[in-house]
């Protein structure tokens, strides 16, 4: 896991390069549990 920090608001998680999750696409913040599950799936 890395923590690379951004301007803007943005949040992103990704996985081997793979965004799971994108807060400028959703506008919301994600949910821990949420996260944790689509993380555990790939």
């Amino acid at each position: 896991m890395e923590l690379i920090p951004v301007s803007g608001g943005a949040f992103e998680v990704t996985v081997n390069g793979e965004k799971i999750y994108s807060k400028l696409d959703t506008g919301v913040f994600p949910d821990t549990d949420d996260i944790i599950t689509k993380i555990s799936q790939k």
